[in-house]
């Protein structure tokens, strides 16, 4: 059988994104709570689905008042909207254990389509307690005002405080459903 039910692992799995600050420098930051779940077909890649949340509480940028700021109205207003979220609509084979994922993410209430690029899973292996696990790293680059994340300020040399384009970088641990 070659479809294989997996539980996003919130404890070994993480979100990350960068984006430019005062177009010098990448400010980077994580949320430490996701979940999820993808159901992974190797032969047939496009029955596969991938959904993942993100709670937006969990951010940190190592700077408490620019965490607060971030989860203010001002950007992603996480208590109207406490969650990100990624349903995928198609996955597609893009190389050697390489994929596109194509789906609907949501933030700040704004759904557009967006694509991650996927490497993995990786082989699974059984953990010390008898559980089959894998690995996989989604990327994808989002435009923030996309999403309805407009707030800036224009700085006195010219350009912006907050760049646009916002990288993601996914790192998750899957726990293999039992069959």
């Amino acid at each position: 059988m070659s479809v294989v039910v997996y539980t996003i692992d919130p404890a070994h799995s993480s979100a990350h994104f960068s984006v430019r600050h005062m177009m010098i420098s990448n400010v980077k930051g994580e949320f430490t709570k996701l979940s999820g779940t993808v159901t992974f077909d190797r032969d047939n890649p496009a029955a596969s689905q991938v959904e993942a949340i993100i709670e937006v509480a969990s951010l940190h940028t190592r700077d408490e008042q620019r965490d607060a700021h971030l989860k203010s109205p001002d950007f992603l207003d996480a208590e109207k909207f406490p969650d990100i979220r990624f349903v995928s609509k198609s996955v597609e084979r893009n190389g050697h254990d390489e994929y596109q994922a194509k789906g609907d993410m949501t933030i700040h209430g704004v759904t557009h389509e967006v694509t991650l690029q996927v490497e993995g899973p990786t082989a699974e292996v059984k953990d010390p307690w008898g559980n089959i696990r894998a690995g996989a790293t989604a990327m994808a680059k989002i435009n923030r005002k996309d999403f309805g994340l407009v707030w800036n300020v224009a700085l006195e040399t010219g350009g912006v405080l907050v760049g646009e384009e916002v990288k993601i970088n996914l790192e998750v641990e899957l726990t293999r459903h039992p069959a």
